[in-house]
């Protein structure tokens, strides 16, 4: 048998059986020139494709050795990362409890059908930025590939936990990258941020906050990780912080997150309750950091001392557990009332008095599905329109014209998602900036391979009991 597998025509037949797989797979039939490839490799042998090799050496030194393990452990890593499965990790409280900040995890690429990449060449490993930079490109934009998903093993399903590209993050601000350039441009306007000055409230000019503006393709903009809410074709509405999808409330899953206001008689809060508890320092440390807005619909607040007031993020079981401190007088979650607009949330429109906590309706598009559309419901499906599906739109008073046409429909050429994440109050989501294209998901989160708690040190730092845990 160890013959048999030492024969070059038989190590060339195994080698071209799956190499004609993979061509399948791909659909990308091009690739059959690789045959060539491996034909000389295995039986030809004109090429010297192991350039750092000596030819007819059985002992290679050492050096040659470490060389050809290094290049042989990148290439498979950057096959298993690009086709089968990529590690991340959770910067952000937004998916808190369901996910931690210092939760390390596996996506799957597989589930959905791995994406090819929009542009191929890259550094191995670096995702936008070169690693010990701020601002270098790890990539170049010379070849541009259209969006194709190889096969997978299943479809975008509600509540699944998904990673995908940051739809707004096609346009960055690299002095401001933790913000949508969009939501900049809404809050200082066009002409500050691109000419990037800002002027404060004596009048004074200030340059440099922003940086310079740059475009970024869809497989190089941030990778985000929400819950699915809503799949194309459904239709969504939140209802006093509650998800209802097609008319029903959403499964309950996860650990949903709720802000909630504490009025204490005066007295401090002992430190080691938030511990227990699992609330971060940095929540208690923004706890006094309060939404003015809240004063103005939150009874709660109207005769109380503000200093007694705070803000924490709490799961449902730690609500009564709040409750039954002897110097907490009352715990409301804060629920933003209907038609209380909030500028930034999508479609970031005077007509729709959306926020939060109530949201919608709103259907989210499917691809084949024609809608009727009208100048009232076009805020809602503009950008789809015009980047997304790439189409040149404007509007003569009631008119809407694409591509040179006037239209009282349209019919979406790709699936989109609506995603949130589960703590509710802290999320920068779909609410924020729209849907999610079916081009932009990256993969299904797995598992939890490893987790850290960035409030403890060395050792008590490891979450034990989150390893290897399933992520529902």
């Amino acid at each position: 048998m160890k013959g048999l597998f030492a024969n070059k025509w038989v190590k060339f037949a195994l080698w071209t059986i799956i190499f004609l797989l993979f061509v399948v797979w791909t659909e990308n039939y091009w690739l059959l020139l690789g045959l060539l490839i491996i034909f000389d490799v295995f039986i030809s042998q004109k090429v010297h494709w192991a350039f750092w090799k000596k030819k007819g050496v059985e002992k290679q030194t050492k050096t040659v050795e470490w060389i050809d393990a290094l290049i042989f452990a990148v290439v498979a890593a950057t096959i298993i990362r690009l086709f089968f499965i990529e590690a991340f990790t959770i910067p952000t409280s937004s998916m808190e409890k369901s996910l931690l900040v210092g939760d390390y995890l596996f996506v799957s690429k597989f589930s959905y059908g791995p994406k090819m990449p929009n542009t191929p060449l890259s550094v191995p490993f670096a995702h936008n930025t070169m690693p010990l930079t701020e601002n270098t490109k790890s990539y170049l934009d010379w070849i541009k590939w259209p969006y194709h998903r190889l096969k997978g093993l299943t479809e975008v399903k509600n509540n699944d936990v998904v990673v995908f590209n940051f739809p707004e993050g096609d346009t960055v601000c690299l002095n401001q990258q933790a913000r949508s350039y969009y939501q900049l441009v809404r809050d200082y306007g066009f002409d500050n941020v691109k000419n990037d000055r800002i002027v404060d409230s004596y009048g004074n000019v200030h340059t440099g906050y922003f940086g310079k503006i740059v475009s970024r393709p869809v497989d190089k903009r941030e990778n985000y990780i929400k819950r699915c809410i809503a799949i194309a074709g459904d239709s969504l509405q939140v209802v006093d912080g509650q998800a209802f999808v097609n008319g029903k409330p959403q499964e309950e899953i996860g650990d949903k997150q709720f802000k909630y206001l504490v009025v204490t008689d005066g007295t401090m809060i002992n430190p080691r309750v938030f511990e227990e508890l699992g609330i971060s320092k940095e929540d208690v440390e923004v706890s006094r950091l309060i939404d003015p807005s809240i004063f103005e619909f939150m009874k709660e607040t109207f005769d109380e001392d503000r200093n007694n007031i705070f803000v924490y993020p709490l799961v449902k079981e730690n609500v009564e557990r709040i409750k039954a401190l002897p110097c907490v007088k009352s715990v409301t979650r804060i629920v933003k009332p209907k038609d209380f607009r909030e500028n930034y949330i999508f479609p970031h429109d005077n007509r729709y008095r959306w926020n939060e906590d109530n949201f919608g309706p709103l259907y989210v598009p499917k691809k084949g599905v024609t809608i009727a559309l009208t100048t009232q419901n076009l805020p809602l499906y503009r950008r789809i329109i015009e980047t997304y599906e790439e189409n040149k739109l404007e509007t003569i008073g009631d008119k809407i014209i694409i591509n040179g046409n006037e239209v009282s429909e349209y019919t979406f050429k790709m699936d989109y998602y609506f995603m949130m994440g589960d703590s509710r109050h802290n999320s920068a989501d779909s609410r924020f900036w729209g849907f999610v294209p079916e081009d932009h998901v990256v993969g299904k989160a797995l598992f939890i391979w490893f987790s850290t708690d960035k409030d403890k040190s060395f050792l008590s730092s490891i979450r034990w009991s989150r390893v290897f845990m399933g992520i529902n």
